[in-house]
């Protein structure tokens, strides 16, 4: 008999459990399982499914009809859009501002300026998020051109998909990359040091990223989605996205 009652426990268990799907820009995958962890104490009885991608990508599959309850992009163009085209049932929403970081496997001399450390013969390959479908990628072309080193170098940029396949290229292949200040706060990446292998860039060289977050309509009335919209929006998500190099006021 008891364990007839625990095998209707657990049956009903799966019953209630619910699952939503977020698609989450790349420079997020660092906080994201931390993020799930924090909103699972309360709401224990819903999984969230994370798709990983470049804001532009992941905007392109939404509007094609990929099921997704929420996006979390790497700023404000994209969910923009999808508002006003009517596959958003809000404006978007931000929830942090991501910065950028150079970095390098290699230990490099952090106290040049911008022009003389990238123009250096040794930086033969720089890695960089694409600007047409990543949000860091067109920051760093930003910052770049106002640092005024841009055409000098652009013959060396290695282009990646996302921020994130940004920092592999930076830590196996390239010399140097641009990458966002987030993923250098990840379990993987604790070796690699402030001013020896990375280094915050200046603020004032680029637009701060703005990354905001919508409700597509899918989600219109899942209590599960909006109770991770607002989740994401609290006090508790603000002090994982500090905890991971963004700025959350």
């Amino acid at each position: 008999m008891n364990k007839l009652i625990i095998v209707m426990v657990l049956l009903g268990l799966n019953l209630n459990a619910k699952t939503i799907t977020v698609a989450v820009a790349a420079n997020v995958s660092y906080a994201i399982e931390e993020l799930i962890k924090e909103f699972n104490v309360k709401n224990p009885d819903t999984k969230v499914n994370v798709t990983l991608g470049s804001s532009g990508k992941l905007t392109a599959q939404i509007t094609h009809g990929a099921p997704y309850d929420l996006f979390m992009a790497a700023n404000m163009k994209y969910p923009q859009s999808l508002y006003d085209n009517a596959y958003a049932i809000n404006k978007p929403v931000i929830y942090a501002k991501g910065s950028l970081a150079f970095f390098s496997s290699k230990n490099l001399d952090y106290s040049k300026d911008i022009k003389t450390l990238l123009e250096d013969e040794g930086i033969k390959q720089i890695a960089i998020a694409n600007p047409k479908t990543a949000p860091y990628g067109k920051a760093s072309f930003e910052a770049l051109k106002n640092a005024k080193v841009f055409n000098n170098i652009k013959s060396k940029f290695v282009f990646a998909e996302s921020i994130s396949q940004t920092i592999s290229y930076a830590v196996t292949a390239t010399d140097i990359g641009m990458v966002a200040k987030s993923s250098l706060y990840s379990s993987k990446m604790t070796q690699y040091k402030e001013n020896i292998n990375w280094k915050e860039v200046d603020a004032k060289l680029y637009t701060p990223i703005n990354q905001g977050i919508v409700i597509l309509k899918k989600a219109k009335n899942d209590k599960e989605a909006l109770a991770f919209y607002d989740f994401i929006l609290g006090k508790k998500a603000k002090a994982i996205f500090e905890k991971y190099g963004y700025l959350v006021k």
